[in-house]
């Protein structure tokens, strides 16, 4: 049951690799041209001055330019600048082509009339409605120069309608702007609902613009997601005397900031967390342990591990019954002795290294410990590839017995005087000749683990996987002593046989 539930977790490791390495394109960053024509209207002549509009321009100029925008600022522009920077913005998006997004952002006055909307130029100057098409640029004129490009994606941002500065002017005393109709591919976004009055703000921009600079820096935040959290600010800033209003005719995916690109490693990294970090059971905690081990998320699979083997200990535990009432002489108890850190030291070695000796030594210590459950599972995982390891350790042995003998003659000699520049004069032939400080540059000759993806392992240094320093490496080796248990260490280690003799006999003799 286990070994098939340990060869799902691997089965669940690979989906998550290969789901992750085949979307990977679709992280590409978009390189198609965006452009922005923003127009900030306060200095008026013959209406009401504004005080925003022209700092919510360059507000607004600054975060779409680190966004990626080719942006054409316009301040306190009159009737004939803003008709030519319209013009003009028609044939940059045209020459953008048809991925090209644009994007009007005005901010001033704008007033409408018979159902049509027009922005304000700086030298408007009105006595009579019917003169209003004169003095005036029809917002429409926008959405004609996007339409003629056939381009994509168009925004449209107005925060106008701050007042009336015509109010008192017979038959143009409507509030606010009415709803336009867009082409395709459009998305129109009013400060205020049609027909309600936005408010020019005191803290240096309107409640509207303020919010929506905020907003458009969020990595991978769609943009209809952008301005409902524009339009949540703004009607909590504005105690809800104004509510942002947008329609969209958008037929593409549209966000102003991409969410942060992560290399392929990183992700499958990040996947594999996600499928686990609320896992019941020790094996899918263990492959991600084994698969990153320098991840930043080990030490919440560590807590995790031990909150799983925590309750697995308390489920198995059944209690003792009571024994019968006897009549003895008090005495105080004796006080227990605590062997949760030498505990916790023995099964970290054994993590650490993932070797099937080390998890035996744990258990020839503390063979009802509070890992014991952990430590038998985990040797029941490794026990599969002891009869290829043993086979690699004869054949192993076959090479070093046919060496010359003034090849071992050039070694120095085993015993307690190993040192830990000193090459080794018994084991396989990957270690022969080799000192401890050399091998722990080296790589595996077979995966460390069964099942582990080859990239992980093959041609790795081992001290990429194991904190393997000397002091380190030292503990090890006097776990080893310790524990006592010859079969545990004379098992073959990745590097061949040999191995974990050797670092035992160079810990007898003092991690010299």
């Amino acid at each position: 049951m286990k070994n098939h539930l340990i060869f799902q977790c691997r089965q669940m490791a690979w989906l998550v690799l290969c789901v992750v390495l085949v979307g990977g394109a679709a992280w590409a960053q978009d390189t198609a041209p965006r452009i922005a024509l923003i127009v900030g209207n306060g200095s008026y002549g013959s209406v009401t001055p504004l005080d925003n509009p022209v700092p919510d321009a360059e507000l607004m100029a600054g975060t779409l330019e680190a966004r990626g925008f080719d942006v054409t600022m316009l301040l306190d522009a009159d009737q004939v600048t803003l008709n030519r920077a319209i013009a003009q913005f028609g044939r940059d998006l045209r020459k953008g082509g048809r991925d090209a997004t644009g994007l009007f952002f005005y901010a001033g006055h704008a007033v409408q009339s018979f159902g049509s909307n027009y922005l304000l130029p700086t030298d408007a100057s009105l006595t009579n409605a019917a003169d209003l098409s004169l003095v005036a640029v029809p917002a429409q004129a926008v959405l004609r120069q996007m339409f003629s490009a056939k381009n994509k994606t168009n925004i449209v941002i107005l925060d106008a309608c701050r007042n009336n500065p015509f109010d008192a002017i017979p038959d143009l005393n409507d509030n606010g702007l009415a709803e336009m109709k867009s082409p395709t591919g459009t998305f129109l976004s009013y400060s205020t609902a049609p027909g309600a009055v936005a408010l020019d703000g005191l803290e240096g921009n309107s409640p509207f613009t303020k919010a929506l600079a905020s907003e458009i820096p969020t990595p991978g935040l769609p943009i209809e997601q952008v301005f409902k959290n524009v339009r949540v600010e703004v009607i909590d800033k504005t105690g809800g005397q104004q509510t942002p209003w947008d329609t969209s005719s958008l037929t593409d995916n549209f966000v102003f900031t991409p969410a942060a690109v992560i290399d392929d490693q990183a992700r499958a990294e990040l996947e594999l967390w996600n499928s686990v970090k609320d896992s019941t059971d020790p094996v899918p905690v263990v492959l991600f342990m084994r698969g990153y081990p320098d991840s930043k998320f080990i030490p919440e699979a560590r807590a995790l591990l031990d909150r799983i083997l925590g309750a697995g200990t308390a489920t198995a535990a059944t209690p003792t019954p009571a024994p019968a009432p006897q009549v003895v002489e008090e005495t105080a108890p004796e006080a227990p002795v605590d062997t949760t850190a030498e505990q916790e030291r023995l099964i970290a070695a054994a993590q650490g290294t993932g070797a099937a000796e080390d998890y035996q030594a744990y258990l020839d210590a503390f063979p009802d410990g509070i890992y014991a459950e952990f430590a038998i599972f985990e040797l029941q995982v490794l026990a599969d590839k002891a009869a290829r390891a043993q086979a690699a350790q004869t054949e192993d042995t076959t090479v070093i017995a046919a060496l010359p003998e003034a090849s071992r003659a050039a070694t120095a000699p085993m015993g307690t005087e190993l040192t830990f520049v000193m090459p080794f004069t018994n084991g396989g032939d990957a270690i022969f000749g080799k000192s401890i400080e050399e091998l722990v540059t080296l790589s595996p000759l077979f995966p460390p683990i069964e099942g582990i993806p080859e990239e992980l392992w093959k041609d790795q240094s081992c001290s990429n996987c194991h904190q393997w320093t000397k002091d380190a490496l030292c503990t090890q080796g006097k776990t080893y002593v310790s524990a006592g248990n010859n079969d545990a260490v004379s098992k073959p280690h990745p590097y061949g046989g040999g191995f974990k003799a050797n670092v035992r006999a160079w810990a007898e003799g003092g991690c010299k």
